[in-house]
């Protein structure tokens, strides 16, 4: 049951309205659970296996939709006395070949399914063309899922993955599966740990000098590591943001640095983009250029000159990888600190004032404001 609470009053009527709907179709729906790994045997399935076990200790009625054991021993012995649902049998070019069975999953109503390689293509004449698209049925239905998934698979990466690995990965998932999971686990080993797995035959019996050489060279698979710790680390912070959002949360919590250049025309703004190009490679964090577009009576307007000069700062921030954002406002320092207060910005750098005497003296001094007004923010003041 939906009960008002006071962090509805803190939302607008439509925000509140699209909060309701989304609840109350999320009560007549199954929970997703992915495991998510870099590469395959990182222990994925056996996992997932693992938390079925314990789920089926506590007297939840867990089935088997579909599992790739590969014949792992390890993975064999977590099945135990779970149910598998009998796969469908479906002709094909004149040969039967086996696909889950989501009408049978569906009629046994388990409180919990699961179902292995979320980004399977199913073979064709199956009821849906793609895996996930089964496991959306089933949640449907409210029947919670626990799935299994490698970073590979996300369509957003498919570009970088190709970059990465040089293989051109063509069974894919939305990032939509990943972000309205109630729950996403990393299953994590080092690369060093992966590599003996297979070197062991514990991933794959044949082609393993192959396999190592290509796909689990040690450079890959760092890649691919971090690139899954990231993905998942941003859904938490995405997770986070919504929860102070909703709860009123105006403080930086500092779980991870997020860096903000603020640009005019000056020519020295070239020097603060550059310091924070530094500073965001140094913690890898996300970083953005800000300029802000004064509309206060005494404001000087910029010349041709200076609007040449600020699309030069902007493409050579581009260049180095920031987000770029335009603000408006009266106060200059006014909308760098609410820009900063609303992105969760750690640090701010900014250069010395270009004001006159008779600016300072009538509005004041931006880089004082900010330090007096942006608490808990670092601020970094480069001298031009």
């Amino acid at each position: 049951m939906i009960t008002l609470s006071d962090e509805f009053k803190r939302l607008t009527p439509e925000e509140a309205m699209e909060k309701v709907h989304k609840e109350l179709q999320q009560e007549n729906k199954g929970s997703l659970k992915i495991f998510l790994g870099y590469a395959p045997g990182v222990g994925k399935t056996y996992s997932m296996l693992n938390e079925a076990n314990r789920r089926a200790a506590r007297n939840q009625k867990v089935i088997i939709g579909c599992v790739e054991t590969h014949e792992r021993k390890d993975t064999l012995e977590q099945i135990k006395d779970l149910y598998i649902v009998p796969k469908k049998q479906i002709e094909y070019n004149g040969k039967l070949l086996e696909e889950m069975d989501t009408d049978a999953i569906i009629k046994l109503k388990p409180d919990v399914v699961l179902i292995d390689e979320l980004a399977h293509t199913n073979v064709p004449g199956s009821k849906h063309n793609k895996r996930y698209e089964d496991v959306e049925e089933i949640l449907d239905h409210g029947i919670s899922v626990i799935t299994t998934l490698n970073i590979q698979h996300l369509e957003s990466l498919n570009d970088v993955m190709k970059q990465i690995t040089g293989i051109n990965v063509r069974e894919t998932v939305p990032d939509r599966l990943v972000e309205d999971a109630e729950e996403v686990v990393v299953v994590d080993i080092t690369p060093e740990a992966l590599q003996n797995r297979l070197k062991r035959g514990d991933i794959y019996k044949t082609e393993i000098d192959r396999a190592l050489k290509n796909f689990f060279r040690k450079g890959n698979l760092n890649a691919l590591r971090e690139l899954t710790l990231r993905q998942t680390a941003e859904e938490v912070d995405e997770d986070l943001e919504e929860y102070m959002k909703e709860h009123g949360i105006k403080e930086n919590w500092y779980t991870a640095e997020r860096v903000m250049v603020c640009i005019s025309s000056n020519e020295s703004s070239r020097k603060l983009i550059r310091r924070g190009a530094r500073i965001a490679k140094k913690y890898k964090c996300q970083w953005i250029v800000v300029e802000v577009i004064c509309t206060h009576f005494f404001a000087a307007r910029l010349t041709d000159k200076d609007k040449e000069m600020l699309e030069k700062h902007k493409s050579l921030a581009k260049n180095l990888g920031a987000e770029i954002v335009t603000l408006k406002g009266k106060s200059i320092s006014k909308a760098l600190v609410n820009f900063a207060l609303e992105k969760h910005i750690t640090q701010i750098i900014i250069g010395h004032s270009n004001r006159s005497n008779f600016e300072t003296i009538t509005r004041g001094s931006t880089v004082y404001k900010l330090l007096k007004q942006a608490k808990n923010i670092e601020i970094h003041v480069i001298p031009n």
